[in-house]
């Protein structure tokens, strides 16, 4: 792969963080599937897992006065899922823009690797008047590592030995 002058690391594909979920009867509705508000739920449990994992928590956005909106939701069921049954949610990012994140989610059946459901979360982000505001330039350097999949690491951290030349 030619890296791009100037830069002394390469691309390396990391675009997604995953998380397990045991489907608990509580989880379920009348017809012995999990209810689809679940479903919302894992997508944020999914949300703030990708954020830590990535140097920062929702918190720290908080704290320093922002918020990040949802504008838009959407969940596409595949296959129902029952108690006990085990998911992983895969959460990444999908979309970056200045004031604007949106994160795509993929539940698949841990067994399987069967999707059941896959969707996204739009945000925008929000001082504490509501106002559009950019995003943080920390977060947005968290979150723009892993657009489109490609995470910038240096060469040391690839196990590439380091010539002096570029």
């Amino acid at each position: 792969m030619v890296r791009p002058k100037g830069v002394d690391h390469l691309p390396v594909k990391k675009d997604a963080v995953d998380f397990d979920v045991r489907v608990r009867y509580v989880d379920t509705d009348q017809m012995a599937v999990v209810h689809h508000g679940n479903y919302i739920l894992w997508f944020e449990v999914g949300r703030t897992e990708f954020c830590r994992s990535r140097g920062f928590t929702y918190r720290d956005l908080e704290d320093m006065g922002y918020r990040l909106m949802i504008t838009d939701l959407r969940c596409l069921y595949r296959k129902a899922v029952r108690y006990d049954e085990v998911v992983t949610v895969r959460t990444r990012v999908k979309d970056l823009k200045r004031r604007m994140v949106t994160f795509g989610y993929e539940i698949l059946c841990k067994e399987t690797g069967t999707p059941v459901a896959e969707g996204e979360t739009r945000h925008i982000c929000l001082d504490r008047s509501d106002k559009s505001r950019t995003i943080p330039e920390h977060f947005r350097k968290c979150l723009e590592r892993n657009v489109d999949g490609m995470v910038w690491e240096r060469p040391e951290q690839q196990g590439i030995e380091n010539s002096g030349r570029r």
